[in-house]
């Protein structure tokens, strides 16, 4: 029994099938030729982010003040620096899960579903979102900030420890930014999604996320721990660490 099932069987019945169709739908959709990696629509995403973000700016700048409000320069510099961000990391470590080769309708469904994340500049540029802030707009924004550079530095840092870890030594890593919580990757993208998120301070960018961090992000947790589960190691590890927030989760 290879790695994958043995995950599979381990994992709790609804993250093994949520898996099941995230495989389908990411990866191997429609069946045929695999012309991409993943991990290049990704890129590109990332790489439009800061580009189509000035775009909008542009755009509807003569439409409404939203389009050159603070909130929407500092909506450009977080969405945006995040993406050159990633790419760098890319280039750096890149992450071997998004190597898998996938199918031309994967593509189109990933470029959709990575789109979605678009939308939320738009609503802010555009107007579409006025959003009341519950504090003063500059506490506000430093909010957003915090929460941007904090889960950016947690991210990169976990990736860039597991990437170069792995490459000298295969098994559990539970020290460094893994000591205290097993999924300090995604706790970062969290972090920094949910920065976003609470700068357009509208019910899309919430529902988007709740759609992620619940059928692929909780997923990808649940099948990582399923598979970790295999080493001797895993249940002291698991005892004395938390999921995603010490203390909390």
């Amino acid at each position: 029994m290879s790695t994958n099932e043995s995950a599979a069987t381990r994992a709790p019945g609804w993250a093994a099938r949520l898996d099941r169709f995230n495989d389908r739908f990411l990866y191997n959709l429609g069946g045929g030729p695999r012309p991409l990696k993943f991990a290049w629509v990704v890129n590109a995403q990332k790489a439009g982010t800061f580009p189509f973000l000035g775009f909008l700016m542009w755009w509807y700048a003569d439409a409404t003040p939203a389009a050159t409000a603070p909130a929407a320069w500092v909506y450009l510099a977080l969405h945006g620096g995040y993406g050159l961000v990633w790419l760098l990391k890319d280039l750096a470590f890149p992450d071997p899960n998004w190597q898998v080769r996938i199918t031309l309708p994967s593509t189109v469904y990933a470029a959709i579903g990575l789109g979605l994340y678009w939308s939320f500049g738009w609503l802010l540029i555009s107007g579409t979102a006025d959003p009341v802030y519950p504090l003063p707009e500059p506490a506000w924004f430093c909010l957003c900030i915090a929460l941007c550079l904090i889960g950016t530095a947690v991210m990169v840092a976990a990736d860039a420890q597991k990437y170069f870890t792995l490459r000298v030594q295969r098994g559990l890593i539970t020290d460094g930014m893994f000591r205290y919580v097993r999924h300090p990757n995604y706790l970062g993208e969290m972090l920094i999604y949910g920065s976003f998120a609470l700068l357009v301070w509208h019910w899309l960018p919430a529902l988007v996320l709740a759609w992620y961090w619940t059928t692929v992000f909780a997923v990808n947790m649940a099948m990582k721990e399923a598979s970790m589960a295999r080493y001797t190691e895993w249940a002291d590890y698991k005892r004395r660490s938390w999921w995603l927030l010490p203390g909390i989760l």
